[in-house]
């Protein structure tokens, strides 16, 4: 009841209340966008190749993982289908590049100015970014046997088609990102990872439709499964709803003792004790994110090579089939150590014992029991390891279960992608940083949060 009486409080606060309907009309643009269809296809024919690429590759393919985070675009093969994606890999890339390019790096420290400068190079890479994925769709559209489809999906082909294609989706691309800027600004949340988190859920209904078929059938007499089995999953993904908030809130608090300065003169007056909270999954669903496309790619380009080779093109056009089938265990044991490897790879790049250490050092604030310095470095370090690897197995758990619904137990993906992997987390993610927005508005105003005890913790980032 708690939870429900907040979001009517949220209603009865003006400003709160404007925040709530400018970012659902923004998000309902963003959607008009995503079912918008690109000139000069043919739908027919596109429909009967996506059917013919998920048939040969099994649920959960590539095709599949940009038909749920670009919310049915694919399927349409609607100018909105990069949506908000070449933003998001322009920021990583930035992120990236920031702590290995010194000039970037240096940027990144100046405050203010220097953030406003990486947010307009991030913003002319993800043009460039526009550009060249939108020209690769369109000459796969017009090269369908690259796919290994054997009809014409593209009405008039050529060079004036690509055009008409790159302007169509990089313009539509922009525009989304800049309706991302402004639930940002004006709306509740992160735009970029709201939209990505509505694009997700919007193929709910979907994933509802293929359940009741498989489990009731069309009318009662004709199910695939018992009902049985739909309760048991009910409750299964209850119980990983559960793991995953618990994976996305948890932190380890390092206690820190820092010194207490006088309000005039700031002369030092005693210690006080807080704590720096370290989050168990510090990389969010970039491993995930990185993992998926780094196998189903090549396990695609194998897969070309002719079915009646042999040595050893037959040998990697087997290693290609294995790795493309979810259910594999060449593809399951992979999948996990590319995860692990991203995970341990961001915390590398992204968490600086050093500057932490230094900082710490220059406040007066200290670890207890540890030197300030090179040793309170290499101390946060080791326990961010330890973390790292607790995260990690979290996170690897949580992005097998859609496989192993899928390629062990035949559980369409449509329904198993929502029980785990890039989607369940992003979704618990976004939902928990957009509950504690509003419950900071509520709790300014009096007003009762959605928790009866205690208050929602953000998971800090993407």
């Amino acid at each position: 009841m708690s939870m429900f009486k907040g979001f009517s409080n949220a209603f009865r606060i003006p400003e709160l209340r404007k925040k709530i309907l400018i970012t659902l009309g923004i998000v309902a643009v963003c959607r008009l966008v995503s079912q918008i269809p690109t000139p000069g296809v043919d739908w027919q024919a596109l429909h009967r190749a996506i059917e013919h690429i998920r048939e040969t590759s099994g649920g959960g393919g590539l095709f599949d993982w940009f038909d749920v985070f670009t919310g049915g675009a694919l399927g349409q093969c609607a100018i909105g289908f990069l949506s908000i994606w070449p933003y998001i890999s322009a920021q990583i890339v930035i992120q990236l590049l920031s702590s290995v390019i010194p000039s970037l790096e240096k940027l990144k420290k100046e405050g203010e100015s220097g953030r406003q400068q990486l947010a307009q190079i991030t913003r002319y890479l993800t043009i460039v970014l526009c550009v060249v994925q939108s020209w690769s769709i369109a000459t796969a559209l017009m090269h369908p046997t690259m796919l290994g489809i054997n009809e014409q999906i593209v009405v008039n082909p050529g060079f004036g088609f690509q055009l008409m294609t790159v302007i169509g989706m990089t313009s539509a691309a922009l525009f989304v990102m800049w309706l991302a800027d402004q639930i940002t600004t004006f709306g509740i949340g992160n735009g970029g990872s709201l939209i990505i988190m509505i694009n997700i859920t919007s193929r709910l209904p979907q994933a509802i439709t293929s359940a009741w078929q498989r489990y009731f059938g069309a009318n009662g007499l004709d199910a695939i499964k018992s009902p049985v089995e739909l309760a048991l999953l009910l409750l299964f993904g209850f119980g990983v709803v559960m793991g995953t908030v618990m994976l996305t809130q948890g932190v380890r608090k390092v206690t820190i003792h820092a010194t207490r300065r006088s309000m005039a003169g700031g002369n030092s007056y005693g210690m006080q004790q807080t704590y720096m909270p370290l989050r168990v999954n510090y990389t969010g669903v970039m491993p995930i994110i990185f993992a998926q496309p780094l196998l189903q790619i090549p396990a695609m380009l194998l897969m070309k090579i002719p079915s009646d080779s042999t040595g050893v093109l037959g040998a990697l056009r087997s290693f290609g089939m294995q790795l493309g089938d979810m259910g594999s265990a060449t593809h399951l044991i992979i999948y996990a150590a590319v995860i692990m490897f991203f995970a341990f790879f961001w915390v590398a790049t992204q968490f600086n014992a050093v500057d932490i250490a230094e900082n710490l050092k220059k406040d007066g604030s200290y670890v207890p029991g540890i030197r300030p310095g090179r040793a309170t470095a290499e101390y946060l370090d080791a326990v961010m390891t330890r973390i790292t690897l607790i995260g990690g197995t979290g996170l690897l758990i949580v992005a097998l279960l859609p496989q192993v619904l899928n390629g062990m137990m035949q559980v369409p993906w449509a329904i198993a992608s929502f029980f785990g992997g890039t989607s369940l987390l992003i979704i618990v993610g976004v939902a928990l940083d957009t509950l504690r927005i509003m419950e900071s508005h509520l709790l300014v105003r009096k007003y009762d949060g959605f928790l009866r005890h205690g208050s929602l913790r953000g998971r800090g980032g993407m």
